[in-house]
């Protein structure tokens, strides 16, 4: 029982790492630093982490999280969204207008991106989430439908665990840009019963990029120590027999 004991000891001191649960690398709320209780202003620096919030071809403002139902972000009263508008005429410019964030996953894996976004009655009704490993060459991997006008559709959530690249990367980056309707050559508006117009806004929230830990593996002094305390119980529990 004893030499048990002694076994899981060293064994549990050799496995000792960074916790396997899910953590937030970095997150955009796009509200004020410091708070200032207007919805109206904000920031595109995140408030967890660190990475970078960029345009894509359309122009950017600050506007309320609150309203429309609201998004995820608790900070009622300062919740400020990041809008959008200035997207491409209709027929034109698929999947080249919305928003990027850059965010290095260097010690994490299991990576997943959520975010919530506010679709307005005439903004593109389909919103194409693309990756990249190197920052350069963009890659499709999911497509959302915001089905809906004036609405906040919280918690879109892309798990990139099973895509190889994505983890310890310190080049990762994801987009997410208005995408023609399936199938068809032109936009849809989020409302059904309107007009797909550019002058439709998308409203960002709670852009969060998390990830586990990657484990910590034995250096090879620790695999030796392992070995030398090894011999040695063993071979005490030899001379005890």
């Amino acid at each position: 029982m004893k030499f048990g004991f002694k076994m899981m000891a060293v064994l549990g001191a050799l496995s000792v790492g960074p916790s396997a649960e899910a953590a937030v690398i970095t997150q955009w709320n796009f509200n004020s630093d410091p708070a200032d209780a207007a919805t109206g202003t904000g920031v595109t620096t995140p408030a967890v982490g660190i990475g970078g919030a960029t345009l894509l071809g359309v122009t950017g403002s600050f506007s309320s999280g609150d309203a429309s139902g609201g998004s995820s972000d608790p900070s009622s009263g300062d919740d400020s969204g990041w809008q959008t508008t200035g997207y491409a005429a209709q027929s034109v410019g698929n999947k080249t207008r919305g928003t990027q964030y850059l965010v290095s996953t260097l010690g994490f894996e299991n990576i997943t991106v959520s975010y919530d976004l506010r679709h307005s009655n005439t903004s593109s009704r389909y919103e194409q989430v693309q990756y990249t490993l190197d920052g350069s060459i963009w890659n499709d991997v999911a497509q959302f439908d915001g089905n809906a006008g004036d609405t906040w559709f919280n918690g879109r959530s892309v798990d990139f665990s099973a895509i190889a690249g994505v983890a310890d990367n310190p080049l990762f980056g994801v987009r997410i840009v208005a995408a023609f309707a399936p199938g068809g050559t032109g936009y849809l508006a989020s409302d059904a019963t309107k007009t797909y117009g550019a002058a439709g806004t998308w409203r960002f929230d709670m852009v969060t990029v998390s990830g586990s830990e990657i484990a910590a593996v034995p250096v090879p002094g620790a695999v030796w120590l392992f070995g030398s305390a090894l011999i040695g119980l063993l071979g005490g529990a030899r001379r005890k027999a």
